[in-house]
């Protein structure tokens, strides 16, 4: 009787040793309770209770925790989206009792000043500037957190709007402004290549004819110059002007003949070549330096009596 007796003590004494021993893990706070009132708070570390007198009401995590809320407004340009708002927040270790206490459910409690404040803010933007602004919607979500959850306890760290969902059909009509506008952009650089292409074939063009034009004037400067010489040299021998001038006319026109039929894919050309053709071609010219030799010095002459006039009649007038 005795031994079963030290065996049922023994057993009684092990159960409140194991009952009265607790411990509590880093970054949080045990709630004990005597008797269902609050008796003390308990950090980490080992602790020791009264078993059945003294219970561990509940623990209270102390560190950074995240409260992902999902919320439909409407923005001022009458769009449906979904926003995103993650919340960041803290239990302060001086607030233990108050966080406990004071608040029977605080992500309930988040989750309603979130909706609150984003609906009272995202209605006044269009929804280009709810994608530019999402920084002040956070920012006016802190603020209204914190004000109301640090009498509890609930410290607000960061509120961050993580995700901007607009309706599909919104969506898609984004991306077919976007696509038309970058369309745009590519058919500006298009037309602006195009037209740097344009410019530079005229230039090239313009820069081809100049040349083109300015060899021209070298090759007939030449050629004048040639045929200068071969009057002078002709002149020497006793020829006079114009008959070097017709001799010349005749020779380069027997020149063209023969360039002419040397070439095998020339075009066919009808020119006279006939011996007296040359010699009627020499008499025309030579007719036709006489002439215009004649009418040269007559308008000469008449030049001269009309100046010799204007003359005598300006001294009879200064003579009255």
């Amino acid at each position: 009787m005795g031994t079963f007796f030290t065996v049922f003590i023994l057993i009684i004494g092990f159960i409140i040793v194991i009952t009265g021993i607790f411990t509590v893990k880093q970054q949080t706070a045990a709630i004990v309770e005597r008797f269902g009132r609050f008796l003390s708070i308990r950090n980490s570390g080992l602790h020791i209770k009264i078993p059945i007198v003294d219970r561990i009401a509940g623990r209270i995590n102390l560190k950074i925790q995240q409260l992902d809320v999902n919320v439909e407004t409407k923005t001022k340009d009458d769009v449906f989206v979904h926003l995103k708002i993650s919340v960041q927040y803290q239990v302060t270790s001086a607030k233990v009792y108050d966080a406990f206490y004071k608040l029977e459910s605080p992500s309930a409690q988040i989750t309603s000043y979130v909706f609150d404040v984003v609906r009272a803010e995202v209605p006044k933007m269009k929804l280009d500037d709810v994608f530019e602004r999402k920084d002040d919607i956070a920012n006016a979500v802190k603020a209204e957190l914190n004000d109301a959850m640090l009498d509890y306890g609930y410290d607000i760290i960061r509120t961050l709007v993580t995700d901007i969902d607009p309706d599909e059909k919104v969506k898609d009509s984004m991306n077919r402004i976007n696509a038309s506008e970058r369309e745009k952009v590519a058919a500006e650089f298009e037309g602006e290549a195009e037209r740097i292409k344009i410019v530079a074939v005229a230039r090239a063009e313009a820069e081809s004819k100049r040349l083109q034009g300015q060899g021209i004037a070298d090759q007939r400067r030449e050629i004048a110059r040639g045929l200068e010489e071969s009057v002078e040299v002709l002149n020497n021998v006793g020829i006079n002007s114009q008959e070097a001038s017709a001799l010349i006319v005749v020779t380069q026109h027997y020149d063209t003949l023969q360039s002419v039929g040397s070439q095998t894919n020339s075009n066919l050309i009808l020119l006279p070549n006939s011996p007296e053709a040359g010699s009627n071609m020499l008499n025309d010219m030579i007719a036709s330096f006489t002439a215009s030799s004649q009418i040269g010095e007559e308008m000469k002459k008449q030049n001269d009596r009309k100046a010799l006039e204007g003359k005598e009649t300006k001294n009879k007038k200064d003579k009255y």
